[in-house]
């Protein structure tokens, strides 16, 4: 076994998945240090984010993997991969080609609360969810 597999196998080992086979990943603007999601992956979907180097995920609503960008085209180069201390939160530091908020925003996190206890946009509308996904009736 190589090094790099050996580091690989410590790796997936460290991870404590919840009893639904799942772990939070939280991802962040490599640049720019910007919390762009969060989404849930599981050990298939982790070695192919492993192999690959493109963010991939596992849907709870669809129950199947989900590559970030396979529709939209809005795609995520994962840089660095970091673990938690209790090793049950995986940090990504990605490349977000477009937007990473499937409704359009650069961030799923485009709201903000304000004193009144309102919501304001704080962040940028990249793409027009309809044209990419299609119109839901």
């Amino acid at each position: 076994m190589s090094e790099n597999e050996d580091l690989q196998k410590s790796f997936l080992d460290t991870v404590k998945f919840d009893e639904k086979g799942l772990v939070p990943a939280i991802v962040q603007d490599h640049e720019t240090g910007k919390v762009l999601m969060m989404a849930w992956m599981n050990h298939e979907s982790l070695l192919m984010t492993l192999e690959k180097k493109k963010a991939c995920y596992w849907s709870r609503s669809r129950k199947k993997l989900w590559l970030k960008g396979e529709s939209s085209g809005n795609m995520q180069d994962v840089h660095d991969i970091l673990i938690d201390c209790d090793g049950d939160t995986i940090l990504l530091k990605v490349s977000q080609k477009g937007g990473a908020c499937h409704v359009g925003y650069h961030s799923c996190f485009y709201r903000k609360v304000t004193k009144a206890l309102d919501m304001e946009i704080c962040d940028t509308l990249m793409f027009n969810p309809d044209d990419v996904y299609g119109k839901k009736s």
